[in-house]
């Protein structure tokens, strides 16, 4: 296939192109590079099929030729960055969003929006199904996020309905793995370069809070399966294996060997409680399942971090 990557310099859409290049797909990238880097790129600069086109999705684009898939990814995804672009990230999830459905309709190709768990703000059920409509907080400084892809995933579903595009929609619970920037204010990247660099680790509230934590190479797995799938979604790919923030540092201190103290501040606002996918529909439908622990993903994941952080 021919397959359109928006975010494709991003951490996760890095691994997607990876993948899809892997096995036999051309891919032509799409990214200004506001969040992503053209260094998760470098290896496949001069690889046959990649294309890496420099734009802001938010404003109209082509591609030129036939496409099979448009992969819709881009968006600031970490909430230092969603938080210090705000209007960045409701422009990528509306305008954006538009602008990949009709080039999709355009093409008479397939359309993949990658949304987040975080539609489902601070749930009130748990783990999370794909039924549960969600607890988002539109108001609150996370809500610039959460409703973007809540809006996008109401667009996608307006073109599938009104226009007839082949749709897929996805859900993706905390992701990590190499090519994460150090300093993009998620817990994992934050608690490996403060260990790495023997800093203290900043732990919100108690810790008491609950996150599952999916290892890339299991995530982009799942996403292309579902591309691949007749299943329009949406559906939670991610790990069910919940974990404590607390419990996640401790990790993070005994797989580096750190020597790191672990110091507590006060919760942020609407930081979800807990955090946890159903994964039933994606073993149903796509044969997915995570198969990489948190404790060897970290493992896998650290030395990269340490490649990056330390002298």
């Amino acid at each position: 296939m021919k397959v359109v990557v928006t975010g494709g310099a991003g951490f996760l859409g890095s691994h997607v192109c990876d993948l899809l290049l892997d096995r036999g797909d051309e891919v032509v990238a799409v990214d200004d590079l506001s969040t992503g880097s053209a260094v998760n790129l470098a290896h496949l600069s001069g690889r046959k099929g990649f294309t890496l086109l420099r734009h802001d999705v938010s404003d109209p684009f082509d591609v030129a030729g036939p496409v099979d898939a448009v992969m819709h990814l881009a968006s600031p995804a970490s909430p230092r960055d969603y938080l210090a672009m705000p209007i960045e990230t409701l422009r990528v999830g509306s305008l954006g969003t538009f602008n990949t459905l009709g080039l999709a309709r355009q093409k008479g190709a397939r359309y993949f929006l990658a949304s987040t768990s975080e539609v489902y703000g601070d749930p009130k059920e748990h783990p999370q199904t794909e039924g549960y409509w969600g607890h988002v907080n539109p108001v609150g400084p996370r809500g610039v996020y959460d409703e973007a892809k809540r809006f996008a995933e109401a667009t996608t579903m307006a073109f599938s309905r009104h226009h007839g595009v082949d749709v897929r929609i996805s859900r993706t619970f905390n992701t990590y793995g190499p090519r994460m920037r150090p300093g993009d204010g998620r817990v994992v990247s934050n608690f490996l370069v403060s260990a790495l660099t023997g800093k203290p680790l900043t732990v919100y509230g108690d810790g008491s809070q609950t996150r599952s934590f999916c290892y890339v190479d299991d995530q982009v797995r799942g996403l292309v399966a579902l591309l691949d799938s007749d299943y329009v979604g949406p559906v939670n790919i991610g790990n069910p294996d919940e974990f404590t923030v607390l419990e996640l540092a401790h990790t993070v201190l005994e797989v580096t060997g750190s020597e790191s103290e672990i110091v507590f501040e006060p919760l942020p606002a609407d930081d979800p409680l807990q955090r946890r996918p159903d994964i039933s529909l994606a073993a149903a439908e796509l044969g997915w399942r995570p198969e990489v622990a948190l404790r060897p993903g970290l493992e896998r994941t650290a030395p990269w971090f340490a490649t990056a952080v330390l002298p």
